[in-house]
């Protein structure tokens, strides 16, 4: 689906060393997770296992907990770093579990999560099929899926600035929400509903938005990026076309955010796999077979 790949180990690196900083940064992932936990007002059921993917330092998975005190809520990271600060946010009155491991591989019983979360982490995962069919798999029949994710429109200032100063890439780039939508679709979740909401915050300077991607570990992680450190000349070029986007005295960085949600594959349902596809209900509901003798 997607034309480029994360270095996925450099995504690692990255926020593994801003995990110390990450939350004098994160203004902007804490206005994106109030609006997400309001999509979870479609979901009317009291889940009892909910999973926060990508949960970083852990501040949602705290709200998730808070929201729904007697669910067993666990937050997944592939940051140990990033999970280690995510232990202030769990409480002894209101505590949750922490684990690391992978998106793509989540350590989760088939359809035993009542309610799926993630808040800005499926940008880092440009392989939609494999990401979705690893969701679908642990999302329960009539279970919850909410997350969000970046859009192509995201840091738009600083893609051009860069392009006009060397023509390498330099910023991360995102999949469009139709692509998000038909994956979410071909994996086998139920009636999905995708809205698209930009946010831009303004700056003094240019090198105030690299000081807070720092700080959040939001690098260049593209495969295809250029190695080596950038050279003095092309970072000043940079600074240089990113201050001619200046209005009213401050320099923008627009964030194009994809919100989404729907409810877990029904029982039967065909899902995809790496040997074609495969459909699950309880035993209960084959009709006419035989128990085996002996």
């Amino acid at each position: 689906m997607s034309d480029f790949h994360f270095d996925h180990r450099q995504v690692q690196r990255s926020f593994s060393r801003a995990a110390a900083t990450y939350e004098e940064h994160d203004v902007l992932q804490r206005e994106v997770q109030q609006g997400l936990l309001e999509r979870l007002e479609f979901f009317t059921e009291t889940p009892e296992r909910i999973v926060d993917v990508g949960a970083g330092t852990g501040r949602g998975t705290a709200l998730l907990k808070k929201a729904y005190g007697k669910a067993q809520v666990v937050a997944i990271d592939l940051s140990l770093p990033m999970l280690r600060q995510a232990k202030s946010h769990s409480g002894w009155l209101k505590p949750f579990g922490r684990v690391c491991a992978d998106a793509y591989a989540l350590p989760v019983h088939d359809r035993s999560v009542d309610l799926l979360h993630s808040n800005l982490c499926f940008q880092w995962c440009e392989d939609l099929p494999r990401l979705f069919t690893e969701c679908v798999r642990v999302v329960r029949p009539g279970g919850f899926f909410a997350f969000t994710t970046f859009g192509p429109d995201t840091l738009k200032e600083l893609r051009q600035a860069w392009a006009e100063s060397d023509g390498q890439p330099h910023v991360a780039r995102f999949l469009d929400m139709h692509d998000i939508g038909d994956a979410m679709l071909s994996a086998g979740f139920k009636d999905p509903v995708l809205s698209v909401e930009r946010y831009t915050l303004t700056y003094a300077d240019p090198t105030g938005l690299m000081k807070d991607l720092k700080g959040l570990g939001a690098t260049n992680a593209d495969a295809s990026r250029q190695r080596g450190l950038t050279g003095k000349g092309h970072y000043r070029r940079m600074l240089e076309r990113y201050e001619a986007l200046r209005v009213d005295g401050r320099v923008p960085a627009t964030w194009e955010v994809v919100t989404a949600h729907a409810w877990g594959a029904p029982d039967g349902q065909a899902r995809a796999s790496a040997g074609g596809e495969v459909a699950s209900f309880p035993i209960d509901k084959l009709r006419g077979s035989r128990r085996p003798r002996g």
